[in-house]
Parts: C-alpha cells; structure tokens; sequence
C-alpha cells in the first residue's frame, strides 16, 4: 500500500483589523482565485480548504490606550488560534490566510503550545519587510499588525500575550527574521536590546540569499518544528505591489524563489502564514499569482531533481553551532 499523502488546511482570516489600510480582508479569495488548492495539491499534497473565520467587522476607530481595535483584534487571534490548533492536533499542516499580519498572535500561539504539549523545539522564520516588533509604547500608528512579533514575545496586553496559554508563546531566541529593511526609530533599539536575530536587506546584500539562509536555518532538526510567517512585503514592490505597506529595496523574485527553496530543502515546514495581501493595491491579481508560485516553492517545486542547497550536516557545507550553543545569534540585531 502506498504511503498516505500529507494533508494542509487552508484557513482563512479575512480580516484588516490591524492594518492600517482596509483590503487585506480579500486577501484569502485572492489566493483561492490564484489557484493555491491546486498548485499544493500538484505537490502531492491533500488540501483541506474549511473556509473562512468570522469576526467583527473592522470599525475604523482611532487607538484607544494606545491599540487600534484591540477587542476586535483579540477576538480574530483566538479565532486563529483555535482553528490552526485543531488542525495541528489531526496532524494536518496549518496555512493561514490573511487577513493583516496581526493574525499572527493567533496562529503562532497555537504552534508554540502544540510545540509544548509536543516536548518540540520551534523555529519561526518571519519573512518580512518590517521588524513588527513595536510595543505600545514605541508604535506611532497603534495598529496591531506592527506588534504581533512583541505580542508573541510578551510584550503586549495581556488579552493577546495570553491566547495560547499563561506566559509568552515564544521568546526571541527562537525567530530568524529575513529581509527587514523598514523599522520605526525607537523600535530598532527594541530590536536590539531583546537580542533579535535579524538578516535585513543590508546582511543578504553583503552575504547573499543563500548565506542568509543557512545562517538562519542552522541547528535545526527532526525534533524542530518550523513554522514560516510569510508576509507579502516581504517582496520587492517591483513584482509585489498588492501591500498595504509596500518598501522599495526587497528580495528580488530568484532571492525570493532561492529563499523559498532553502526552507523547503530542510524538510521540517510544519505551518504557514501568508499574510498582507491586498488585492485593493493589485494589479490583475498579480501579487497573489506570485505568492502562490513562492509558495509552491515553499513545499518543493523546483527546475530540477537536485541536491538540496542546505541539509543538516550536508558535505558541501556544515554549520556548526556559535560560541554559546542554540541561542547563539548568527544574523545582525538593528541598532542605531
């Protein structure tokens, strides 16, 4: 008999609750429009699409104690929460579709607790163009989708930090954070004082997309889980324009596909976000063609059979542990 295909769940989130322009709610029928059921589905994979979370409606209502919406926003996240856990628990691979970068609390509180619950090790790629790391106090804007990543590392209110369990849901040790090149003035000494581990456009201009990567995917292991949070801006504006917060200078389409491809060569995706995709700043659904084409990349489509650009302990190169074992950093904390 043969062996039972892997199973995905889509999971839509269509939602701006956090953003700081309305549309990214669109964003999961734009992926479903661009084929993305299909395109995993030609990866070997069994898709499971169960729709659509419902919310509150978004109502465009000034900071309030510094949060935009944040009654709306912590309703959404346990929403998240509650569905990308269920899917974990059957053993399916969770892939979330944004809806704001916001949503993100939910979803990687529920791979950190199942990660728990597992005894597993928890890697989060953030694939981004901004750091998102931004307390209350440092946000000039109050909108969530630039807090999720310190929310996650307990530095928000206590209705978000909370969602997946008593305590933060991650610490900062465990993110590697690629392609970052737009972060608020007093968030970059945030960035640093906390020790975050982040390649940003300068690092993969100096060092490559394929250094960059294998710093950022170094020590992991059968006892890893990876979940990548994919936001859209991550991209160059040139081939991704449908964004809310577009910034100038991202990885080109082949650093972009060369990305995707390292990830994909370790074998340990466990769950996915793909977040920020607003079809309201699109062109013919452009943006949303090329996230699924990175995302078919993601689970293995590639030009040739090949030897992967990366492996744990692979003979073209192995990466050993920095001074100071598994929190040792490899990438560049932003500092002024």
């Amino acid at each position: 008999m043969s062996a039972p295909r892997p199973a995905a769940s889509l999971i839509g989130a269509p939602t701006d609750i956090g953003a700081g322009d309305r549309g990214a709610s669109m964003g999961p029928e734009a992926l479903r429009v661009a084929g993305l059921q299909g395109a995993l589905q030609q990866r070997g994979l069994q898709v499971f699409d169960l729709g659509n979370l419902s919310g509150p409606a978004n109502p465009w209502q000034p900071p309030q104690a510094g949060y935009r919406h944040l009654g709306q926003s912590v309703h959404w996240n346990r929403a998240v929460h509650d569905a990308v856990l269920a899917e974990l628990r059957v053993d399916r691979l969770p892939i979330l579709l944004g809806g704001d970068h916001s949503l993100s609390i939910g979803s990687i509180s529920a791979v950190a607790r199942h990660c728990r619950e597992q005894g597993r090790k928890l890697r989060v790629l953030w694939l981004d163009a901004h750091a998102d790391f931004n307390p209350r106090e440092l946000s000039p804007s109050g909108n969530i989708h630039g807090m999720p990543l310190a929310c996650l590392c307990g530095f928000g209110p206590p209705e978000l930090v909370a969602i997946g369990g008593p305590g933060p849901a991650i610490s900062p040790a465990c993110v590697r954070q690629i392609g970052i090149r737009s972060v608020d003035d007093g968030e970059k000494r945030f960035v640093h004082e906390q020790g975050l581990e982040v390649f940003d456009m300068r690092y993969i201009d100096e060092m490559g997309m394929r250094q960059s990567m294998e710093h950022a995917l170094a020590d992991l292991d059968s006892d890893t889980h990876l979940h990548v949070s994919f936001d859209v801006d991550f991209l160059d504006p040139d081939i991704a324009p449908g964004v809310g917060t577009t910034v100038r200078g991202g990885p080109t389409y082949r650093e972009a596909q060369l990305c995707m491809e390292m990830i994909a060569d370790t074998r340990r995706l466990g769950s996915l976000d793909i977040v920020e995709l607003n079809p309201a700043f699109d062109v013919r659904n452009r943006t949303a063609a090329v996230a699924v084409d990175l995302v078919e990349s993601l689970f293995g489509k590639s030009t040739l059979v090949r030897r992967p650009v990366w492996r744990p302990g692979g003979a073209e190169r192995r990466l050993e542990p920095a001074a100071g074992g598994e929190c040792s950093r490899a990438g560049l904390a932003l500092a002024d």
